[in-house]
């Protein structure tokens, strides 16, 4: 996970998902799911994070979805609006089920609580992370699958890899993946493989 900043409301997100959206809610009390009208602003959302889920910290080459950080089952009343939203990963926003209170918000991330380990492209907490946020840290990376899960080590592994062979320069890594950008640079492989291209 890397810092991420609220995304703008945008001006036409009130009439279009919060007003019809809290009717909708009024209407359908026990309904299971609600009516995804949010859906529209999934571009505006994932402009807003550059694309990069903001759990795995990398561009979703999928497209991601709309995270309803506290989620319908805990907090049906924030299911329209704007500031609950998150720009995630669907195979992350599945695994965060409706862990709510437990996760780590995306926003309350500070720079350098989070780093890669190479090659294991392994993702671990720091000891930067205040006390406060600790154990939210460990259970967001156990939940999530971020250290060592398959899929997320195989996405890491795609963009690693498109760096090794020149596709990418390390100004491109860090667009799409800049925590394995920051463990490029700090053990030196940028060097390693400038000279071998």
């Amino acid at each position: 996970m890397i810092p991420v900043h609220p995304v703008k409301e945008p001006k036409t997100f009130d009439e279009a998902v919060r007003k019809p959206g809290n009717e909708w809610l009024k209407k359908n009390p026990c309904a299971k799911r609600p009516t995804p009208l949010w859906k529209p602003f999934t571009s505006v959302l994932a402009d807003g994070y550059r694309n990069r889920c903001g759990y795995a910290a990398m561009l979703d080459p999928t497209g991601g979805t709309i995270d309803h950080f506290l989620s319908y089952k805990n907090r049906p009343d924030l299911s329209y609006e704007w500031d609950n939203y998150r720009f995630a990963s669907s195979t992350l926003n599945s695994s965060k089920l409706n862990a709510d209170y437990a996760v780590l918000d995306p926003l309350e991330v500070r720079e350098g609580w989070f780093k890669i380990i190479l090659p294991s492209l392994q993702l671990i907490a720091t000891d930067a992370i205040p006390r406060a946020f600790k154990a939210k840290a460990e259970y967001t990376i156990k939940r999530l699958h971020l250290r060592d899960g398959e899929r997320i080590i195989r996405w890491r592994q795609s963009w690693y890899e498109m760096y090794l062979k020149g596709h990418l320069d390390i100004e491109g890594l860090r667009e799409v993946a800049p925590l394995i950008a920051d463990a490029v640079e700090r053990d030196g492989i940028s060097a390693h493989r400038e000279a071998a291209l």
